[in-house]
């Protein structure tokens, strides 16, 4: 059985093909010219060169395959151009799936977002029923996630057998860019971390992330959403656990929430000018504004999502980004 994988070389996704390659899969990843393939390096592998906008390209790649993964995403909290975004998260899904209709593909795994559901505020966990709508989403990279998830549910209702899945926060080695959690962890490691403002997150490693894939593939409901994730944990639980695994200490200033949030529109404004990443994302710090916590019950007891430590994931996490030289002298 030949599986597609988009969305290869990065970090959920080369985790991904990983699995998929324990469990003897042959797999086809789809890669760009431009692609930097280090989390690809010895797996064996095809590959195919396209993109998510090569429509053409994408029927011929996935010809004699009977599975898609399409984990391709742009995952930023900012950019100058957001309608670039748009065409990758939205319109490279739209090419994707319609590839995988016409080439009647046996199942299809979609990689969506915790970002595009409910959070019903207060530290209570969000689950895939959550009520939620466009106007919830906060920046383009919610946008146009949430938007290309509707676009999945319109294939699935063509009768395409798309399986949905949202990750929440996966942590563990092979965050290349890296994520921007993967930032906070690096950041932490070179001890440029002197405050923290109170929000949350759920965690889990990118391994078992993958394996949820994998499992959705093979037990989930068709047209179903499914959160992969693990662990709730303040920022102020994530930073006591990299103390406890690094030797470093976490940082013990909290920071208030307006002060941040004006600071942050003012560099949005001045990175609009000047095209520069800004130093505080603007969608970053209102997503903070609640803790981001989810409930992966549903796939615990349906898939068998795996639910091992999150510190283990950490500690991998730190393991990695030190040995690829991530976070300077220590």
């Amino acid at each position: 059985m030949k599986t597609f994988v988009t969305g290869a070389t990065g970090f959920i996704g080369a985790s991904i093909v990983r699995e998929l390659l324990n469990d003897g899969r042959e797999v086809r990843v789809l890669v760009r010219e431009s692609s930097d393939l280090s989390n690809l390096k010895g797996l064996d592998v095809e590959l195919w060169k396209g993109n998510l906008l090569d429509a053409t390209g994408l029927l011929k790649g996935l010809a004699g395959c009977d599975v898609l993964y399409h984990a391709a995403a742009d995952y930023r909290l900012w950019t100058r151009n957001p309608e670039e975004m748009y065409r990758i998260n939205v319109g490279g899904t739209v090419a994707a799936l319609e590839a995988a209709f016409k080439n009647n593909l046996s199942r299809v795994v979609y990689t969506s977002s915790v970002g595009t559901l409910g959070n019903p505020g207060g530290g209570n966990p969000g689950t895939e029923e959550t009520d939620v709508s466009l106007a919830d989403m906060v920046g383009p990279y919610k946008k146009s996630k949430y938007l290309a998830e509707r676009e999945a549910e319109k294939f699935i209702a063509r009768g395409l057998p798309v399986v949905i899945v949202n990750p929440s926060t996966p942590v563990g080695p092979g965050d290349i860019k890296p994520t921007p959690t993967g930032k906070i962890i690096v950041d932490f490691l070179k001890r440029k971390m002197p405050a923290y403002l109170d929000t949350g997150l759920n965690l889990i490693g990118v391994e078992e992330c993958a394996r949820g894939h994998i499992l959705a593939e093979q037990k989930g409901i068709i047209g179903r959403k499914y959160i992969l994730g693990n662990s709730n944990c303040s920022l102020c639980e994530i930073f006591t656990m990299l103390q406890e695994i690094t030797g470093i200490p976490a940082p013990k200033v909290r920071l208030p929430y307006t002060p941040v949030l004006v600071a942050a529109w003012l560099n949005e404004g001045f990175s609009r000018i000047t095209g520069r990443e800004p130093l505080i994302p603007l969608a970053g710090v209102k997503m903070a504004a609640h803790h981001m916590y989810f409930d992966s019950g549903r796939a615990v007891r349906e898939l068998g999502l795996p639910q091992t430590p999150v510190r283990d994931a950490l500690e991998r996490a730190v393991c990695w980004f030190r040995t690829h030289n991530y976070a300077g002298k220590q």
